[in-house]
């Protein structure tokens, strides 16, 4: 695995090797890895003929400053890792290579409906940034496949719409990956490690409670079945943003749902100072 700080150096790179008509497969994270991250990396492996990676913990997508101080960062475990993992070419920029003109006046990204809503709603600018910091990547490594987790669906779809404003959506494929869980049904994320024991034990009620949506969701009016389901987590000490039931390709939220069309169950909560997201697809 070669390790690359400066995107001149690594674009140059990828630049050579694109000529070698090798396919690129990218995977971005803000390290703290643990196991989801790398069932990406083996989807990228399978695909491609080289794999990047990236760690950049990005301070323009955090709308609470406490939270990115509090962010886990595990650099040396997380290199260790990737290079287990198979990944070929590992990326870690400083905020200056990611932002040459720092942080303020940067572009802003039509995206419509998606900012208004759920995480866009209860998280202000967050998707700004996470744009922000994708298209800078996107246009460093140009990659011909991107992967991404289900974990954070709605930040898929925003992906999604950042590489059609970006015009290369028939240049680079989005591939979402399937949520990673623990034993007890809880999804992976880096945040975990941040829980207390006692509410590392609790946290597990927020997938239980998307997953009595999913077995217990029938035609109809949709609030009963979303207040028992925030009842289960009130019980156990969460401060709840949302459990929400939307549409699974528009996130339009669904007070009535037909029983046809496909939807997804959202949920977001604190337990202390750390928060929780999770979603589980309801097909029909």
């Amino acid at each position: 695995m070669i390790i690359y700080k400066k995107p001149e150096d690594l674009h140059n790179l990828l630049e050579k090797k694109k000529k070698e008509k090798g396919e690129i497969g990218f995977v971005p994270t803000m390290g703290a890895l643990h196991a989801g991250h790398l069932s990406l990396v083996d989807a990228a492996k399978k695909q491609n003929k080289i794999v990047v990676c990236s760690i950049f913990v990005n301070p323009t997508q955090f709308n609470d400053p406490e939270d990115f101080k509090k962010y886990p960062v595990t650099l040396e475990k997380d290199i260790l890792m990737f290079e287990g993992a198979g990944c070929d070419v590992l990326f870690i920029p400083s905020v200056e290579d990611i932002y040459p003109n720092g942080i303020n006046d940067l572009a802003h990204y039509d995206l419509g409906f998606l900012e208004t809503v759920l995480e866009g709603k209860f998280r202000p600018g967050h998707f700004q940034g996470v744009c922000m910091v994708m298209g800078r990547l996107l246009e460093i490594i140009f990659p011909n496949n991107l992967y991404i987790g289900q974990k954070d669906y709605q930040q898929c779809m925003v992906i999604k719409k950042l590489v059609e404003l970006m015009g290369l959506k028939n240049k680079i494929k989005v591939n979402i990956c399937p949520t990673l869980r623990e034993e007890d049904g809880l999804a992976m994320s880096s945040r975990n490690t941040r829980l207390l024991p006692q509410d590392r034990i609790k946290a597990a009620t927020i997938s239980k409670a998307l997953r009595y949506i999913k077995e217990n969701l029938k035609a109809g009016e949709t609030n009963k079945i979303k207040n028992e389901a925030k009842e289960m987590l009130l019980q156990k000490g969460f401060l709840i943003d949302y459990v929400e039931i939307a549409n699974a390709d528009t996130l339009g939220l669904i007070e009535n749902w037909d029983g046809k069309k496909k939807v997804v169950a959202l949920a977001a909560a604190f337990l202390n100072d750390v928060r929780l997201i999770d979603n589980m697809v309801i097909n029909t």
